[in-house]
């Protein structure tokens, strides 16, 4: 076992810096002294593997899940990918159910896309779907699921989205479920039933969530990352590259290939299903929803971003696949 000891200064030899963690993997070079201390000198994040060359090494293991797909299937895609320029993702994060001006805001959302010629094929609405972190003492399961009910006839009030569009659900940190740690299961069923008959292409998904666009794949994560990963630092970034707290939490993330490199104690993870929060190989786009601001940014071809929480700044973004383009949204 080697006794670390950090010299003040440090020089990042892979040219990564991002949130050093207690759980983070690190490349350390430096000396080893006679009194068998490894000192120091220069240390970084791994290299970060390109898609491609992770994709080419793996030929025919489908990492993200599902079926492989043949050559033949994948050109297939790529093609019918080309042609659909008119698809259009909306994501929106903490969505207040029991907030009544929230409630008002998505309504004008849903009201601005009902009348676009060609209505947006998804919306993504992440949690948290209440105020306040669940509790029984405190919430009630019926008044939440009153509530889901009450969204469910608000979306179904619009026809061409509810004829021509698909609503993904995605559990926040602070819903209801029977866990906290992560990777969460969908919303209860008992909740979201009364949803459910009013949007039949309404998706309950995990958290975090994957979903694949003809040829890319996508995975959504709603948690309050940032101030974890800041909290939990154990040294000073470095600001050589980037002061931007966001573009670090990218850049970590992404050469650790995991989206939440924390330790067990500060962010429980299930085992057995540890892999859920891999990113390898690389996804084309991660979309981070969390509670601090709206943030983009493309690194080592990867797109990143944070919708930023509607609630709080009626914020969202507005996502092309195709062209993988995003633009942020609010409204005044």
């Amino acid at each position: 076992m080697f006794l670390c000891q950090f010299q003040a200064t440090y020089v990042f030899f892979y040219k990564t810096t991002g949130y050093f963690c207690e759980n983070t993997i690190v490349l350390a070079q430096g000396e080893m002294r006679l009194d068998g201390i490894f000192q120091v000198q220069t240390f970084g994040f791994p290299p970060l593997e390109d898609r491609e060359k992770s994709t080419t090494l793996f030929s025919g293991l489908n990492y993200f899940g599902g079926d492989t797909l043949s050559k033949e299937d994948t050109l297939k895609l790529a093609e019918m990918e080309s042609s659909a320029v008119n698809e259009m993702f909306v994501i929106l994060s903490d969505i207040w159910l029991d907030h009544d001006e929230t409630m008002a805001k998505l309504e004008t959302v849903l009201d601005g896309y009902e009348d676009v010629e060609v209505v947006p094929s998804l919306f993504v609405l992440m949690g948290n779907f209440c105020s306040r972190r669940f509790d029984l003492a405190y919430n009630s399961l019926s008044t939440l699921r009153s509530n889901f009910a009450k969204l469910g006839k608000m979306i179904g009030n619009h026809q061409r989205l509810k004829e021509h569009s698909r609503f993904l659900f995605i559990p926040g940190p602070d819903d209801a479920g029977p866990s906290k740690v992560l990777p969460r299961c969908a919303l209860p069923k008992y909740l979201t039933e009364e949803l459910r008959k009013h949007i039949p292409n309404a998706i309950f998904a995990s958290n975090p969530c994957r979903i694949k666009f003809y040829t890319q794949e996508i995975v959504f994560f709603r948690h309050d990352l940032l101030n974890k990963m800041r909290n939990s630092c154990l040294i000073p970034h470095s600001t050589e590259e980037t002061s931007d707290f966001f573009e670090l939490l990218v850049a970590t993330i992404t050469h650790q290939t995991h989206l939440c490199p924390l330790p067990l104690s500060v962010q429980p993870i299930i085992w057995n299903y540890d892999h859920c929060l891999h990113l390898y190989p690389s996804p084309h786009t991660i979309v981070l929803g969390d509670s601090s601001e709206q943030k983009a940014f493309k690194y080592t071809g990867t797109t990143c971003f944070n919708p930023g929480s509607f609630s709080n700044d009626y914020t969202f973004v507005v996502y092309r696949p195709c062209n993988q383009e995003v633009e942020l949204s609010a409204l005044e």
